[in-house]
């Protein structure tokens, strides 16, 4: 049974605390990306390989992927133990960045400590959630990750009157939160379904059954693909347009809304807040109560309205409240949210997390691959038809979220995987 004890919320709570790390750095990398810019003097080909590949793109690709074999074979807890020491040493050469090189290797080892940690924090939270709060326990991961950019832009505005020594400070109130952190979670305990699994594996071994490989039954059995084709169509196709926003957004605010850095790191701001607030008001409270196609549908429509205003309704102030008012709202529980509870109910425990890391490998693959092509994109299409393709990515991410989303309210890890596997 899934633990439903106040020390089980204590434990979620402890783990998605990575989450706010991860995206917190993700956007502090964004909120201060203008000041890089300047004492570096990089051209646009250096500023697309910082975002593609950082913590935005290839590197939590790479990590993603190690991440979610790694603990699918060793555990849950393991990835506690080593991932936000690694982070920690990312995050430091950040902070004494005096070049390009250092800073790019400094991205890019943060982005390897925060793939590895994505496939393991969803999958410990819902495996440990009961079945009845499963949307509601990985809702506070969501939230969590929410907290961390809004709090990192606050800190970018208030600190700006520093320049490039405000985005250091950034990051160091994230080494200091995530030593913090990783101190509190070398205290949680392995997750009991991922115990249980091994044992089972371990007896059956015992008897000379021979197991078939875990990676090939992900892509061979029909119920596997169908949710990758699920996960991958909403996560991958909104990513594109949710991983430009985190890491350029802000540089779109300056260089084509004409807003300095602080008016487009303070709008950033309220925008996170919006989504933390979505992500409490809707997801943790209604996730497990109302008809998730139906939370999906609602949230992917806000997201296309957004864009829509942003992108065919000019750049005033007027249209970037809009666009921030309903995008903000949406992304506390759209596809980011309904990927990390699907991504933990669909598959089965043996690679739940393996599945997991190659989902998220794929569409962050996709985000440094367009990363690589933004600001090119945009200072050579215009923003017009580079807004009219994000759209596009939007609408396939709600078309197959709506036919495709699966009904799981109320159903334990264990009926889900039954239902799944043997019809």
């Amino acid at each position: 049974m899934a633990s439903n004890t106040k020390g089980g919320l204590k434990s979620t709570l402890t783990v998605s605390m990575s989450n706010y790390l991860e995206a917190g750095s993700i956007v502090a990398a964004a909120g201060g990306l203008t000041l890089w810019m300047e004492y570096l003097n990089l051209d646009d080909f250096k500023l697309g390989l910082l975002g593609a590949l950082s913590a935005n793109g290839f590197a939590s690709a790479a990590g993603a992927l190690l991440g979610g074999i790694l603990v699918d074979k060793y555990g849950r807890k393991l990835i506690y133990k080593y991932d936000l020491l690694v982070y920690m040493f990312g995050v430091l050469l950040t902070i004494l960045s005096f070049n390009f090189p250092m800073l790019l290797i400094g991205y890019v080892i943060t982005g390897l400590a925060v793939g590895a940690a994505i496939p393991a924090a969803w999958t410990y939270i819902a495996e440990e959630a009961p079945e009845n709060e499963r949307a509601s326990r990985v809702g506070w991961g969501q939230l969590a990750w929410s907290i961390g950019p809004a709090i990192s832009l606050l800190l970018s505005v208030a600190l700006a009157p520093l320049g490039l020594l405000g985005s250091r400070i950034i990051f160091g109130q994230l080494f200091v939160i995530a030593l913090i952190t990783w101190i509190m979670q070398q205290q949680i305990n392995e997750s009991k379904i991922w115990e249980e699994e091994k044992q089972k594996e371990v007896s059956q071994k015992a008897k000379g059954k021979k197991l078939e490989s875990p990676i090939k039954e992900l892509f061979t059995i029909k119920a596997n693909r169908h949710a990758i084709v699920l996960l991958l169509g909403i996560y991958c196709f909104w990513n594109l347009v949710a991983g430009v926003m985190g890491y350029f957004m802000p540089y779109i605010y300056e260089t084509v809304g004409g807003l300095s850095s602080k008016q487009a790191n303070l709008l950033q701001a309220f925008l996170w807040i919006l989504t933390v607030l979505g992500s409490y008001f809707v997801f943790i409270k209604l996730g497990d109560k109302v008809n998730r196609r139906i939370l999906y549908g609602v949230g992917a429509a806000m997201g296309i309205a957004a864009w829509a205003v942003l992108t065919y309704g000019g750049m005033g102030m007027t249209e970037l409240l809009i666009f921030v008012i309903l995008w903000g709202t949406a992304a506390g529980f759209g596809a980011q949210a309904f990927y990390g509870l699907w991504a933990s109910e669909l598959f089965h425990t043996k690679y739940r997390a393996k599945a997991q890391g190659f989902l998220f490998c794929t569409a962050r693959v996709a985000v440094g691959i367009i990363s690589l092509a933004i600001p090119t994109m945009i200072s050579t299409l215009g923003f017009k038809a580079s807004g009219s393709i994000m759209i596009g990515f939007l609408l396939i991410a709600a078309v197959i979220g709506l036919v495709m989303a699966p009904e799981t309210r109320g159903k334990s890890l264990k009926e889900i995987e039954e239902e799944r596997y043997s019809a």
